[in-house]
C-alpha cells in the first residue's frame, strides 16, 4: 500500500471524529442561545405565576387570623358591656331596695311618733275635753263633723250629761232606753261603735263617736242633725 494512502485514511477519520465533536458543540450552543432568547417578560411571568399561591395563601391566611382576633375583640367588648350593664342593673335594684327600706322606716318612725303624740295628748275630763278627744278620733276614723255639730246636738239631747237617760220614749217601753251625751241606744251603739272607744254607752267618747258614726251613715254628718234623730 502506497504511504500517501495511510496518511489519507487517517485525516479522513480525524474529520469525522471532528465533524461528530463540532455537531455535538452546536447542538448545546443551540440550546443554550434558545433558552436565552426566553423573553424576560416570560420568565417573570413563569415566577410570578409559580409565587402566587404562595402569597395568596399568606394573604388568606393573615387575613383569618385578622378576623379571628377581630371577633375575639368584639366578643370581649360585648361581655365587658355585659357585665358593666349587669351591674348597674344590680346596683340600680339595691339602690332601689335601701331606698325603699328607708322610706319604709321613715313611715315606721313616723307613725310610731303619731302613736306616741297621740298617746302622750290628754284632754280634759270635761265636755270640752270629751268633743275634742272624740273628734280627733273621728278625724282617724275619717267619719265627719264639727265641733259645732257635736255641741248643739249635746245640748239639745242630754245637756252635757254623760248619764242622761230616757226611760219614756219609745225606745225605753221597748227596752232600749237612750243613753248618754247623744242617746243613743244599744242596737245603734253596737252597730256603730268606733274601734278604740269603750263598750259602754255612758262613756262620753264612746257615745258621741258612735252617734257621729251613726249620722254620717243616715245623715252625711252629725252637722245635717237639727232634732231627734
Amino acid at each position: 500500500m502506497p504511504k500517501n494512502a495511510n496518511i489519507l485514511r487517517n485525516r479522513l477519520a480525524l474529520t469525522k471524529t471532528h465533524k461528530l465533536s463540532f455537531a455535538g458543540v452546536a447542538a448545546v450552543g443551540a440550546a443554550s442561545l434558545a433558552f436565552s432568547l426566553v423573553p424576560a417578560e416570560a420568565q417573570t411571568s413563569a415566577q410570578t405565576v409559580s409565587a402566587a399561591p404562595v402569597a395568596f395563601s399568606q394573604n388568606t391566611a393573615q387575613a383569618v387570623k385578622a378576623s379571628v382576633t377581630d371577633q375575639a375583640a368584639d366578643a370581649d367588648k360585648k361581655a365587658a358591656a355585659d357585665k358593666k350593664a349587669a351591674a348597674a342593673a344590680a346596683a340600680k335594684k339595691k339602690a332601689e331596695q335601701e331606698r325603699a327600706k328607708k322610706e319604709a322606716a321613715s313611715r315606721s318612725a313616723k307613725r310610731a311618733a303619731e302613736l306616741k303624740a297621740a298617746a302622750a295628748k290628754t284632754y280634759p275630763d270635761n265636755l270640752d275635753g270629751w268633743i275634742r278627744e272624740a273628734l280627733d278620733i273621728m278625724k282617724k276614723h275619717k267619719i265627719p263633723g264639727t265641733y259645732n255639730g257635736l255641741h248643739k246636738n249635746i245640748m239639745r239631747e242630754s245637756s252635757g250629761n254623760p248619764n242622761a237617760i230616757n226611760n219614756w220614749d219609745i225606745n225605753a217601753k221597748n227596752g232600749v232606753p237612750s243613753i248618754g251625751l247623744l242617746q243613743v241606744i244599744k242596737p245603734t251603739f253596737d252597730a256603730y261603735h268606733v274601734p278604740g272607744t269603750a263598750w259602754s254607752q255612758y262613756d262620753p267618747v264612746a257615745n258621741l263617736t258612735a252617734a257621729a258614726n251613726y249620722a254620717a251613715d243616715r245623715y252625711g254628718s252629725i252637722d245635717n242633725v237639727n232634732s231627734a234623730y
